[in-house]
């Protein structure tokens, strides 16, 4: 007996771009049926932006609502196929979530450490309830990160952060869907920049693309950090990084070097926006295009926005932004502002005139 679902004919990463990454035939064929993200045209979101020509690469529609489960589901195959039965990394939060998520389906155990008051209710409630072990430290992100991995150097525990390279191996695949929808890479490509394995994978797919003649270009690279939490556009560590976006609220990358190469290398540049520009392009992707994207997605918005207003990119280019996570992962800083309710009678006649029809 044959069982048809919704998603018949939609495969995984590692079985759509499996010939382009590090498996073999031993590494367990795992999946939520991650990637295959739509890449959205954006025409009323462009004018505002100031270009005319852009996509969203809406990665909040993979299974655990961020662009992590590319990575992720690599990350944990191979971990299995080395002998891991427990999977550990730190988090501000989407990490936590995918891997816990991919643990739970591969039968194996998850420790996820997180910054302790620093980490969105949406993405904490994903991680209980894949079952993984949660822990909270008194400490911010890089920290966190440092204890996670003196912690899997002297245990038998295998890392799954944006350091293991079968994260970043994974998280290329979205430059080749990219590539895949529109025949040929953009002109540019504008996202969020935390711990800097994102762009640095975006950057590699693209190339990998072009090498093999798939792509005849590749992108500029726009990475965009937070005002309050941007080393990498200041050149140095901050000690005590803050911003509304928590997702990339991180002082002291981990893929520090490859992420400033890719921008570089690309022609492209890395700047910082404040959290006044990331939240205003969050909530005016909403309204404009019906897509709700966390904040941290909405920096590569504002990034971009602003590189047009400083004549940086062309406003005739085709321009890619790619938005991380769902906007469920923060629902707290959606309701922040207080919402609009209107109290109105239950009378057809009151609701008329409550909307100005009567």
């Amino acid at each position: 007996m044959s069982v048809t679902t919704a998603a018949e004919g939609r495969v995984g990463v590692l079985e759509r771009y499996g010939a382009w990454l590090p498996v073999t035939l031993d590494t367990p064929r795992l999946s939520l049926l991650e990637g295959s993200t739509p890449l959205l045209p954006a025409s009323r979101l462009a004018e505002w932006v100031g270009v005319d020509e852009l996509y969203l690469k809406y990665e909040g529609l993979n299974p655990t609502g961020s662009f992590k489960d590319r990575g992720m589901v690599v990350a944990v195959a191979k971990a299995i196929e080395e002998g891991a039965t427990t999977v550990l990394c730190a988090s501000t939060g989407n990490t936590a979530a995918s891997a816990a998520a991919y643990a739970a389906r591969a039968g194996i155990s998850a420790v996820v450490l997180l910054p302790g008051g620093k980490v969105a209710a949406g993405k904490v409630a994903q991680a209980v309830m894949h079952g993984a072990r949660v822990v909270s430290l008194d400490a911010n992100f890089d920290r966190a990160l440092e204890v996670a991995r003196e912690t899997a150097d002297r245990y038998p525990l295998a890392l799954v952060n944006s350091v293991n390279p079968y994260r970043i191996e994974g998280q290329a695949t979205a430059a080749f869907e990219i590539v895949d929808a529109l025949g040929d890479a953009p002109d540019v490509l504008a996202l969020p920049v935390g711990n800097g394995g994102n762009i640095t994978a975006y950057w590699l797919g693209f190339r990998r693309y072009q090498w093999r003649k798939l792509a005849t270009r590749t992108p500029r690279m726009l990475g965009v950090q937070a005002a309050g939490a941007a080393p990498l556009v200041h050149g140095a560590p901050v000690e005590h990084p803050e911003t509304v976006a928590t997702a990339i609220r991180i002082g002291r990358p981990a893929t520090w070097e490859p992420a400033i190469d890719a921008a570089r290398e690309s022609g492209g540049h890395l700047r910082a926006v404040t959290d006044e520009e990331i939240l205003d392009a969050y909530r005016t992707v909403a309204r404009t295009e019906g897509v709700f994207c966390e904040p941290a997605s909405a920096a590569g918005i504002a990034g971009l926005r602003a590189a047009v207003r400083e004549g940086r990119v062309d406003g005739a280019a085709c321009c890619v932004c790619v938005l991380t996570g769902h906007g469920l992962k923060d629902p707290d800083t959606a309701m922040g502002g207080g919402v609009p309710i209107e109290k109105v009678a239950p009378d057809a006649d009151a609701l008329a005139a409550a909307l100005g029809f009567a």
